[in-house]
């Protein structure tokens, strides 16, 4: 049911208007002329407005541009009997939702009018989660879970320092996001956060990219370069994936946070180094060091404090948050408005088995955000059809 205005100077049209809507149910008010209707809109909140083109003292063009002075963000259905396809595009353009000839045809008034109510509903319900998620875009580890209010607790208390700490989890957990939040909450907020993929950088080219290199140290070396540790110097050195650095590497790792300097690759010069390290992996580093792959020494340096964040398996009651929020993220990058997500259908994406983690659930998400039809909620059909939950 739908609260509408009627600004027409024709009372049969008006009466046959508000007939046809009221047999639909919906409250109806009427205006006979165009400073009548703009009173009317400006007291009260109306789900659309039907308002004609052609009417003595002030137009319907007229009307349309005082409402929106006034700050009248109701959708306004312009109705004329002379109209032309120039009136047409005026009127689309100075902010009408839409625009009907005479003599009024029934199934494209209700046709228009659901469209305009449907359209302001989504519009409500954007505004509506926007304000849901508004506290969690400041803080961009989202849950509720005891396990996520726990390295939320531990960051706090441990972002002030500059403790070493290891950052363990599943690819996609959301390890990076902890250590972003670590540095963020320290005295080193104002400098560099420098992040380190071990696992991406080939094992010849590590060092240099860690310690940096002088110029001729080796072939493609034709000039002198700043490492990561030089880069963030004053700032935080996040080193993803530490678990798949070579063991030459980890020696020249450990040496620097002994002695807090580095020496370039082909330099015989130490460089002193004011670094705090983050790391993190998904593998077991005991079990690592059992096989002789990782530095028991190292490792100790390392995981000052240790923090692990679950898989999303493992805190399902946080899957509703996670996909309002990227819903909110996505729906901006998109322009798309937000969709409702019917219980059935949060019920199946809880239920699903994430072994990507935090990173498959924003995909899926993400995808299921563009395939669903505008204007339609995201039903357990839709899930089925496009998630490919396992």
């Amino acid at each position: 049911m739908a609260h509408i205005l009627i600004i027409d100077d024709e009372k049969p049209i008006r009466t046959s208007l508000r007939e046809i809507l009221e047999y639909e149910g919906h409250i109806v008010s009427e205006a006979e002329d165009g400073m009548s209707g703009i009173v009317e809109a400006t007291k009260q909140r109306f789900d659309a407005i039907y308002c004609d083109i052609k009417m003595p003292k002030m137009d319907g063009l007229d009307v349309l541009d005082m409402l929106e002075s006034k700050g009248v963000n109701s959708p306004v259905i312009m109705i004329s009997g002379h109209g032309t396809v120039e009136t047409a595009v005026q009127a689309l353009k100075k902010g009408a939702f839409d625009f009907i000839q005479k003599p009024l045809d029934l199934n494209r008034i209700l046709v228009t009018l659901k469209h305009a109510t449907d359209t302001e509903q989504l519009k409500e319900e954007t505004k509506r989660l926007r304000k849901k998620v508004h506290k969690s875009k400041s803080d961009p580890i989202i849950g509720e879970s005891k396990a996520i209010l726990d390295i939320l607790d531990m960051v706090e208390t441990v972002g002030v320092t500059d403790a070493r700490v290891l950052i363990t989890g599943g690819n996609g957990a959301g390890k990076e996001l902890v250590a972003r939040q670590l540095h963020n909450g320290s005295s080193r907020k104002s400098s560099a956060f420098i992040e380190v993929n071990c696992a991406a950088i080939p094992k010849e080219l590590i060092e240099s990219e860690l310690f940096g290199h002088e110029k001729g140290s080796f072939t493609s070396a034709v000039k002198q370069r700043k490492g990561k540790f030089e880069l963030a110097s004053g700032g935080t050195l996040f080193l993803d994936e530490v678990g798949d650095m070579g063991l030459d590497a980890q020696a020249k790792v450990l040496r620097a946070l002994q002695e807090n300097k580095i020496t370039r690759v082909g330099g015989d010069k130490d460089i002193k180094v004011d670094v705090r390290i983050v790391a993190a992996t998904n593998k077991d580093l005991k079990k690592e060091i059992s096989v002789g792959n990782f530095r028991e020494d190292l490792y100790h340096r390392l995981a000052v404090i240790p923090i692990h964040v679950p898989s999303l398996n493992d805190r399902r009651e946080d899957i509703p948050l996670l996909v309002d929020y990227f819903l909110n993220q996505l729906s901006e990058e998109h322009g798309i408005l937000i969709p409702e997500v019917e219980p059935k259908a949060m019920k199946l994406i809880q239920g699903a088995d994430w072994t990507g983690n935090v990173r498959e659930l924003r995909n899926v998400v993400e995808r299921l955000l563009i395939l669903t039809p505008r204007g339609e909620k995201i039903s357990d059909q839709i899930v089925k059809q496009y998630a490919y939950l396992k």
